[in-house]
């Protein structure tokens, strides 16, 4: 196994627009990061990764890019991102930034002279003069009409947001351009967004029959696309000590191996999203209930199948809330920190997404227009022209909206949970009064804590790093058992995923070191509810 230091780091998402408002203008930004550092260094992370702080339009929230290499006014300046880079080096962290390379905002310069036929740019993008009947991921027809044109765009996300043609050679070429400048300014690494879908059939047949994605088999696994991941890496990736993670939708552990196996040279590491679907049916809005069975079974698989380097996550700004997904409310503080010891002792480069170590939930508005997000909106359009009625579209946004993320981050009990003076861009999660940062650093038996507990254990333990990994008992429905194994280290994981306490087989690791449990009490052979024990063998 080769080792890096993204393996054997831990990375901490922010949502810059809720992690802390530093002007008071309702808004996080890249000062209010700063202040927060020393909270980051306590909770014992290495490597941060920003979600979009570029200029945008801010339709979908930054991921819609006017401007590669200029930052959103509402986020600070090149001056604040250049300090933060700084302060975080100086504090041994280091910086990922978002890359959004399959589409810009059509606010963008690229697509306006595009748009109009001009010069070089005149096929940066895919045009038709004739509709195709290609879907969007965020519902509705994924193909525009442009009146300055009079043809029609791609956009496989919002009609803001214009797909690039990653075919033009000088597409790629500014691209490339773009992410020297930001590794020249010393980013350390880049989360590719939705990067295994650049790649389209220029050609734009019409796409056969599907309930959803109609137009998806000219964009899913086309071969082209390692012909440029390759190129970007070649040509820019290699020549510095970054790392890249994928954003990578509809993958398979061969599919997603060929992207992330090292000897190809393509991406180090990708994110795959067969666990999100343990509680839904192929995308978040087709729900089904919960079972823990399904979560093990995703997992393990990726954990078995996976011929390169996993990521290990169970939230980010496009995911509800996990605990209220996964846990279980009655057992909030064991089945937070059950959810966290199964997942960030398996192999792979753990990601926390912020708020989860304090366990934030899922909010629950009851105005549709109190969710901001424009997959939200669009989506429970199109369920009420299916037919679907508001209360039941509203029961799957309390449960999948983005938002449920995206809420600002819950530093206090104090107004707005210490996240702003004023009123913020979206509302704060009532319960803010007794899950919050402040409550968590003064209560011993909090979810922060073991979570630092978590990430010292990695620290010491290289086994928790490069161990193998090999299913305990695979199928058993409510207990999940591994081994983690490295020269003579041996690593057992061992949880109770249900509400009821289960009796164990008189396992020998049982007689080895208890590193880890989320009970004071422990009764060997017998697991309480949401129990979780890690044990150690040198």
């Amino acid at each position: 196994m080769d080792k890096a230091w993204y393996k054997e780091g831990v990375v901490y998402q922010i949502y810059p627009r809720s992690f802390y408002d530093s002007n008071n203008d309702g808004i996080g930004d890249l000062q209010g990061i700063i202040k927060k550092v020393p909270y980051l260094k306590a909770l014992g992370v290495d490597i941060v990764w920003l979600s979009p702080v570029y200029k945008s339009p801010m339709e979908d929230n930054g991921y819609d890019i006017s401007d590669y290499q200029d930052i959103a006014d509402i986020f600070g300046t090149m001056a604040d991102i250049k300090e933060l880079i700084h302060i975080f080096h100086e504090n041994q962290i280091k910086i990922v930034m978002d890359l959004v390379i399959n589409h810009t905002s059509s606010e963008h310069p690229w697509f306006k002279m595009s748009e109009q036929g001009l010069g070089k740019y005149k096929d940066y993008y895919h045009w038709e003069k004739q509709k195709r009947n290609w879907s969007s991921f965020f519902g509705g027809e994924a193909w525009s009409y442009s009146n300055i044109r009079e043809e029609y765009y791609l956009h496989l996300f919002a009609k803001s947001q214009p797909d690039l043609n990653w075919d033009n050679q000088e597409v790629r070429e500014d691209i490339k351009q773009m992410i020297r400048f930001w590794l020249d300014a010393g980013v350390d690494g880049f989360r590719c967004d939705v990067i295994n879908i650049i790649a389209k059939n220029n050609q734009h047949p019409n796409g056969k029959f599907k309930p959803i994605l109609r137009g998806s088999e000219h964009y899913f696994d086309n071969p082209k696309l390692h012909v440029y991941l390759q190129e970007l890496n070649n040509d820019v990736f290699s020549k510095y000590d970054c790392f890249t993670v994928g954003e990578t939708v509809f993958v398979n552990p061969k599919s997603a191996g060929d992207l992330v196996n090292p000897e190809r040279k393509e991406l180090n590491m990708l994110f795959q999203f067969d666990h999100m679907a343990a509680d839904n049916y192929f995308v978040k809005w087709f729900i089904k209930k919960f079972k823990p069975i399904n979560l093990k079974k995703a997992l393990s698989k990726w954990q078995n199948e996976l011929e390169g380097w996993n990521t290990l996550y169970l939230e980010s700004h496009d995911q509800g809330r996990s605990i209220s997904r996964f846990g279980d409310l009655n057992y909030y503080y064991e089945s937070a920190t059950l959810l966290a010891t199964i997942i960030y002792f398996q192999q792979g480069t753990p990601f926390i997404y912020q708020g989860q170590e304090i366990g934030m939930t899922n909010v629950s508005f009851d105005n549709l227009n109190d969710y901001q997000d424009i997959e939200t909106h669009n989506i429970y359009q199109l369920g009420r022209r299916l037919g679907m009625s508001h209360k039941r579209m509203m029961k799957k946004i309390k449960l999948m909206s983005r938002d449920n993320a995206r809420t600002p981050m819950q530093w206090d009990d104090s107004v707005n949970a210490g996240f702003s003076t004023q009123e913020p861009w979206l509302k704060v999660n009532p319960n803010y009064l007794t899950i919050n940062v402040k409550a968590n650093i003064n209560n011993e038996k909090s979810i922060l804590k073991y979570y630092q507990k978590i990430i010292s254990l990695r620290k010491t333990h290289e086994v928790i790093v490069y161990g193998d990994y090999t299913d305990i008992d695979y199928k058993l429905k409510y207990i999940y058992a591994y081994k983690r194994k490295l020269h003579e280290s041996e690593l057992y994981v061992i949880a109770n995923f249900s509400n009821k306490s289960r009796k164990i087989r008189d396992y020998e690791f049982l007689n080895s070191e208890l590193i880890l449990n989320n009970y004071d009490q422990l009764e060997v052979n017998v697991m309480k509810p949401y129990e979780a024990r890690v044990y150690l063998k040198k």
